[in-house]
């Protein structure tokens, strides 16, 4: 559990991010809070890259901050549907940098790929969009997607061209 001071000072590192990504937005993605009174909540709206399968898409996530944030890192999920290998059916983003510090119990990881408190909500999205790029199928948090990736790609493209297609109508 975090003491008061540092959920103080996460908290103030959240409003200077926000109020930073405000001032200069980031292409690519916007960023939120989903409620004015919660610091720790924030609404992501990911545009799908240029000369990806999700161009043309606009993708819902939510990002959730630990109270000892940047000790730890944010989790962040996909409110929109999202077929990708390394995200979760749920929607959960699975990539290294928000992956707790520390070794990796399995040995797949270098600590240094895992979360550190350098990170900011920017460079975790410019990284996700990088997943969005090219997916990393040796570590699949959807087995389904990273099948289809690797052995049936027509099949894995036209689920994406549905999914952007649906996220654009969603707006």
């Amino acid at each position: 559990m975090a003491s008061p001071a540092t959920t103080l000072q996460s908290a103030l590192l959240l409003q200077k991010q926000l109020k930073e990504l405000s001032k200069h937005p980031v292409e690519g993605f916007s960023a939120g809070l989903v409620d004015n009174d919660n610091i720790y909540e924030w609404e992501i709206m990911i545009i799908g890259p240029p000369d990806t399968l999700y161009e043309g898409g606009f993708f819902k996530a939510r990002m959730t901050f630990p109270k000892d944030y940047p000790l730890m890192p944010p989790k962040l999920r996909f409110i929109s549907e999202m077929w990708h290998p390394n995200v979760y059916p749920d929607g959960e983003v699975c990539i290294s940098i928000l992956h707790p510090p520390g070794e990796d119990k399995y040995g797949y990881e270098d600590a240094g790929e895992r979360w550190m408190p350098v990170h900011t909500v920017e460079t975790i999205l410019l990284s996700v969009i990088s997943m969005l790029s090219t997916p990393n199928d040796e570590s699949p948090a959807n087995i389904e997607a990273a099948k289809d990736w690797r052995e049936d790609y027509p099949a894995f493209k036209k689920k994406v061209q549905r999914i952007v297609r649906r996220s654009a109508d969603m707006l």
